[in-house]
């Protein structure tokens, strides 16, 4: 069973999300557990403080190193294995060759971020720091979302048919999917190409891999 841990200081944020769709299928076929931690709880004082103001001064506050690293080393306690990755705009940027990677560890830690960040101490603590691209959110709890459900639909037994995630975009690094079509034949004057209608399947196995290249091509073209 792949194991997800989730620090966080919002985790209502995940109820809904979970309880739906892949990973409630996930869950629900005990082929995955996910688990949150309030990271509130490892406050030790009366106000249950978790952020203050950066010294030199500047605006927003900052994730203090207390509860953070508290949470971090109990969910350690509870999986010595785990994978405990920081979920920071300044980190590597999460692909699908990481979400294969997650897949073979078993257990992974995600730490979602609040205000300006975290006391950069914090980061001694992780084992990784991931993006899920150059911009802004208001907290790491969307960013852990997609990384689990990214994760769990690579996990054994979720999907209905294994070839899908074996064909996903990005499976083969930075080749996108070809163009899918499905009924009707002709929508508004558009029509299916004839060779997906041909039954022959070596022609439209050509015909994806063409498909999937340009659409790649054109992509890096527009980075």
């Amino acid at each position: 069973m792949f194991y997800a841990q989730i620090l966080t200081l919002f985790p209502e944020f995940f109820d809904s999300p979970l309880s739906c769709s892949i990973p409630k299928r996930a869950i629900e076929a005990d082929i995955a557990k996910v688990d949150c931690i309030q990271i509130r709880d490892f406050s030790t004082d009366k106000h249950r403080t978790v952020d203050d103001k950066p010294y030199g001064g500047g605006p927003g506050m900052l994730m203090k190193p207390e509860p953070v690293v508290a949470a971090i080393r109990e969910a350690r306690r509870r999986d010595t294995k785990t994978h405990v990755v920081m979920l920071t705009p300044s980190g590597h940027r999460f692909t699908q060759q990481k979400a294969l990677e997650y897949v073979e560890k078993d257990s992974l830690t995600l730490l979602c971020g609040r205000y300006e960040g975290f006391d950069e101490r914090i980061c001694d603590e992780v084992d990784e720091q991931l993006s899920l691209g150059d911009y802004v959110l208001s907290g790491g709890e969307p960013a852990a979302l997609s990384v689990l459900d990214a994760v769990f639909r690579l996990l054994p037994g979720v999907l209905g048919s294994p070839e899908s995630a074996v064909l996903d975009s990005f499976t083969e690094e930075g080749i996108l999917d070809w163009p899918h079509y499905t009924r009707p034949e002709i929508f508004e004057g558009k029509s299916v190409p004839d060779v997906l209608l041909s039954g022959d399947h070596a022609k439209i196995e050509a015909w994806r891999k063409t498909q999937a290249e340009i659409r790649s091509n054109v992509r890096k073209k527009k980075a």
